[in-house]
């Protein structure tokens, strides 16, 4: 499984953590949301096109439930920046 905190967390304990079950999943799969979303707008991607697009990977979710989780999930990386910032 691809570590996707690797900001924060280092692979290895990124393996150990999910092996013993301590990591939240759900916030796991929002950082990818969010990361994925991200991507496809840098790639020109209008934000209804990119939130669909990641509908795609995550049929079960509805367009605003991805839309919440985009505007409300902070990346580890956007954290830094705004401590960096400060």
């Amino acid at each position: 499984m691809r570590n996707p905190i690797n900001q924060i967390v280092s692979d290895e304990l990124y393996d150990t953590l999910v092996r013993l079950n301590l990591l939240n999943q759900k916030v796991i799969r929002d950082f990818e949301i969010k990361r994925n979303y991200l991507c496809l707008r840098k790639q020109g991607f209008r934000a209804a096109e990119a939130i669909e697009e990641v509908l795609e990977n995550y049929p079960y979710l509805q367009f605003d439930t991805v839309r919440k989780i985009i505007y409300s999930v902070k990346l580890p990386e956007e954290v830094n920046d705004a401590q960096a910032c400060a």
